[in-house]
């Protein structure tokens, strides 16, 4: 089976050592610096138990044409830079070839499939231009919920933090033999892979954390247990989860789990960087639109108020344009 990793950085770089150790034909398509030390040294996977599997015989490449058709493309860039690389991915595709999305947030997707009245609609705020939906067209979708975090140590080196699972799930909540097909890959390469037939419900429950850790860890610059165990950041995350199970119900949406218990599973992943943290420290914009800009505007399009989100949304995005605008990373660091 060909799969190409399009972003191999922290959970693409996961996916795909995992993939390729398997036996799977993987391919990975980056650039910078992680593209430089992939070609030199190739991909180091560090497991969570620090056992080090060295990838090397893959094809590591910043060309789309070096890759050539696929069966599965792994979308596994920021949601923020999907519209970056939409116009060239169609060089990937073949007429049967799938594309695996495995972003955080709401996705550009959400109301594509979905029935009723936004049956369709663009989501402005994730592809103001339409960019991504002229080159994805909604029938190759997959989406695919992440639960693990992984981080990359330096370039070339991907370390796994905590978790091994990723859900599948057809936008019409069908079970298709293409996503069989490639949950069984994720099986026979380590991984547990489940197959959904209320995939907007998990994507909500995935993004009631990170629509709320997130950001607060961004501008806190505290672990996730952290956020949890101090008392007013807790209550902030509370009262954030609050407003988004509001505007996710308008939706039809119901969750599984209480808002404690989500907050306690946040906690119990332990010292954790956020991803949104993790690009604050290294000066990467913020992956805010997906994470906390979408739910906004869900929340107008159902007439949902949301103050909290509000606040929180527009004091990361200045953050965000503070730092990126000076060229700069925020980090902290000991004194004297």
């Amino acid at each position: 089976m060909k799969i190409c990793v399009v972003g191999a950085g922290a959970i693409g770089g996961f996916l795909g050592a995992k993939l390729s150790a398997s036996g799977q034909e993987v391919s990975f398509i980056d650039k910078g610096k992680q593209l430089e030390a992939f070609r030199k040294n190739g991909l180091r996977f560090i497991t969570k138990d620090g056992e080090e599997h060295p990838l090397t015989n893959a094809l590591f490449t910043g060309r789309y044409e070096d890759v050539g058709p696929q069966d599965y493309v792994i979308l596994a860039v920021k949601a923020h830079q999907i519209g970056e690389v939409a116009g060239k991915l169609p060089i990937l595709f073949n007429t049967e070839t799938s594309v695996v999305t495995v972003q955080n947030g709401i996705p550009w997707w959400y109301f594509k499939k979905h029935g009723g009245k936004f049956d369709g609609l663009r989501m402005e705020s994730l592809d103001p231009q339409g960019a991504i939906e002229k080159n994805i067209d909604a029938e190759r979708i997959i989406g695919c919920i992440a639960y693990s975090a992984a981080a990359v140590d330096e370039p070339g080196v991907i370390r796994q933090v905590e978790g091994n699972r990723f859900s599948l799930g057809e936008l019409d909540n069908s079970e298709s033999r293409r996503c069989l097909k490639l949950q069984k890959a994720l099986i026979e390469a380590g991984f547990k892979s489940y197959i959904l037939n209320n995939l907007r419900s998990e994507i909500w429950l995935k993004a009631w954390g990170t629509m709320s850790f997130n950001p607060i860890s961004a501008l806190s610059h505290a672990m996730l247990e952290d956020i949890c165990r101090f008392p007013e950041t807790r209550a902030l995350a509370e009262r954030m989860m609050g407003e988004a199970e509001e505007i996710a119900g308008k939706l039809g949406i119901t969750f599984r789990h209480t808002i404690e218990r989500r907050i306690a599973g946040a906690q119990a992943v332990g010292a954790h960087k956020t991803s949104m943290l993790q690009d604050v420290e290294s000066g990467r914009a913020l992956e805010l639109e997906a994470l906390v800009g979408a739910v906004l505007e869900i929340a107008r399009m159902t007439q949902t108020p949301a103050p909290t989100i509000e606040t929180v949304y527009a004091c990361t995005k200045l953050l965000n344009k503070t730092y990126t605008e000076a060229d700069a990373r925020i980090r902290l660091s000991p004194l004297g």
